[in-house]
């Protein structure tokens, strides 16, 4: 079978598409850009202003009337507008949801990281506070200390009679 005739691997692109090329994210940020604009009170008065001169022009200046009363010259500049616009602005949202979208995911992943070393911290004073348990504190050794000083009755006697041995045998030398 010749490799021309694969169904497998797709054919390269055919027709118009080889002659126009566009850069995505060219079309995309122009699309962004073209959206802004259409969201702005700037261009909103511009239209606003654009849209009175041609009814005002039409309607009382009498040599000059392009497009008469149904304006629909005017109607026909607002859908080719409207036509231009919609699909600019869906796609400048949809960029925006694609950047929202790995926006959330890197937050996710944060917050799973940021979790995960918490739950180690946590662990880690856990088995700190146990191993402090085990330890002999201050507290601790003081008590143990004072038990084994307090002398008892017994302990009395026989430090007497170190000491009474330690006499008579200095006084005989």
């Amino acid at each position: 079978m010749a490799e021309s005739r694969r169904l497998d691997v797709p054919r390269g692109a055919r027709g118009f598409g080889n002659v126009l090329r566009l850069d995505p994210d060219a079309v995309g940020r122009f699309a962004e850009a073209i959206a802004r604009f259409l969201g702005t009170g700037r261009f909103l008065t511009v239209q606003t202003v654009i849209v009175i001169v041609w009814i005002a022009l039409n309607v009382f200046a009498v040599r000059l009337q392009w497009d008469p009363y149904p304006f629909i010259l005017l109607n026909l500049a607002f859908s080719t507008q409207a036509a231009y616009a919609a699909p600019l602005i869906l796609l400048a949202q949809n960029r925006q949801a694609d950047r929202d979208r790995v926006q959330a995911e890197e937050d996710r992943a944060r917050a799973a990281q940021t979790r995960a070393d918490t739950e180690y911290l946590a662990r880690e004073l856990a088995a700190l506070r146990v191993a402090i348990g085990e330890l002999a504190t201050r507290d601790f050794i003081r008590g143990e200390l004072n038990r084994l000083t307090e002398e008892t009755p017994e302990d009395a006697e026989r430090r007497e009679r170190k000491a009474r041995k330690k006499r008579e045998a200095a006084a005989r030398e």
